[in-house]
């Protein structure tokens, strides 16, 4: 009998000792509290690490970079979404109103194009873009139209805050421009014409002379690649340049302004100060740091994280390399931009991404203080109940450490 309890007490120690030890090799890596093995998503940090080996392409300030903004919804701070076609604009603004963590979420109601999105001390809007008040600037409104219809627009929304003048965060997204442009043919072989914009620009609509339309008929459904390339009117070459630009500079839709050399190199530039000058951007190939860039500049927070769908750079479509580089000169300029804005992006978020690890070392470090000053007091005081150690003599056991 006292030999069948010693090999069994020996059997249950054995188990115990290999559980331990398998416990030693796969427990760190489990979370025992969420199903599945899997930390829950608070724990996670669903951001990327910087690219140690990235290379600097562009020199920007560091005012170019922080973008740590003081956006105040209860006051007369306004978000302003700059939409380009083709840049997943339709995905992030459905971000803006469903996504993002409110004290008063916007009010999106099913079979409605728009939301509400109030602030929550009155009623008034603090976002402008599609799914919240609509194309009130025209469809798919440029920084031109933007910049001089908004304000007017809001104001005759929201009479009431004409005592004080608001502050406008202008935002976007930009999109490799061969993904983008191939993206964009394929909406409009299947019918799609945006006729409807405005292109308003110093004060008027442009002629049918300086802006021409590809196609006879009510749409341009069926075209072939090689006739939306041909097209020299198509509005989709150098969209993303046009769209960010200012217009005014070059004679809005006049191409005899000034030389075709020259407007192209104002339109660049224009256009590259105009997306430094932004709150925000975001690249569509990028939609983790997207995120993160957003909610570290607004300080608020997205619900559920961004889904990146990967997907060929030619949008799923088959293209040979000679047709790649014709669609490359077309849109050169589009080239360039995106060229300079990814750089810009990716430096932003390796400053912001350090200063974060830098503020936590920090942090660890205070606090690993802390805990050895606590561990360095007399016995007596820290038995002796209802004692508090001073702050000055915390602070000495502290520089002391």
């Amino acid at each position: 009998m006292v030999e069948r309890a010693s090999k069994f007490v020996l059997v249950v120690a054995g188990s115990a000792c290999f559980m331990l030890i398998l416990y030693q090799y796969a427990g760190p890596g489990l979370s025992l509290g969420a199903p599945g093995g899997r930390a829950p998503p608070d724990d996670l940090d669903l951001f990327p690490t910087p690219d140690p080996h990235y290379e600097k392409k562009y020199y920007f300030p560091v005012r170019e970079l922080e973008r740590s903004l003081r956006f105040d919804m209860k006051g007369d701070d306004v978000i302003v979404f700059l939409h380009i076609q083709k840049t997943g604009g339709t995905t992030f603004g459905r971000h803006l109103v469903q996504n993002v963590r409110l004290e008063v979420p916007c009010d999106c109601r099913p079979g409605q194009k728009k939301c509400t999105c109030y602030r929550p001390n009155r009623r008034e809007t603090w976002l402008f873009s599609r799914f919240s008040t609509g194309w009130s600037c025209g469809l798919h409104a440029d920084w031109t139209e933007l910049t001089n219809c908004v304000p007017g627009v809001l104001d005759r929304r929201d009479p009431a805050a004409l005592r004080t003048p608001r502050k406008f965060y202008y935002i976007t997204l930009l999109r490799d421009p061969v993904s983008r442009y191939l993206s964009e043919w394929r909406h409009v072989q299947r019918g799609a014409t945006w006729k409807t914009s405005l292109h308003m620009c110093d004060g008027r609509t442009p002629t049918p002379e300086e802006l021409p339309p590809c196609y006879e008929g009510t749409d341009w459904s069926g075209c072939t690649l090689q006739e939306f390339m041909d097209c020299p009117y198509n509005l989709a070459n150098n969209r993303q340049v046009r769209m960010l630009a200012d217009l005014s500079l070059v004679g809005c839709y006049n191409l005899s302004f000034i030389p075709e050399g020259k407007r192209a190199q104002l339109l660049l530039e224009s256009a590259k100060k105009n997306l430094r000058g932004m709150a925000f951007f975001g690249l569509t190939e990028f939609q983790r740091k997207t995120q993160y860039l957003f909610e570290r500049t607004f300080n608020l927070k997205f619900i559920r994280p961004f889904m990146q769908y990967n997907s060929t750079r030619a949008g799923g479509v088959e293209v040979d390399e000679d047709t790649i580089r014709r669609i490359e000169e077309l849109n050169d300029l589009d080239m360039q931009l995106y060229d300079y804005a990814k750089d810009l992006f990716q430096q932003r978020y390796q400053y912001k991404r350090q200063l974060e690890r830098r503020e936590q070392r920090l942090k660890s470090r205070e606090e690993r203080l802390l805990h050895r000053a606590k561990e360095a007091l007399p016995r007596e005081d820290t038995e002796e109940p209802g004692r508090v150690p001073t702050e000055d003599y915390m602070s000495h056991i502290i520089e002391k450490w």
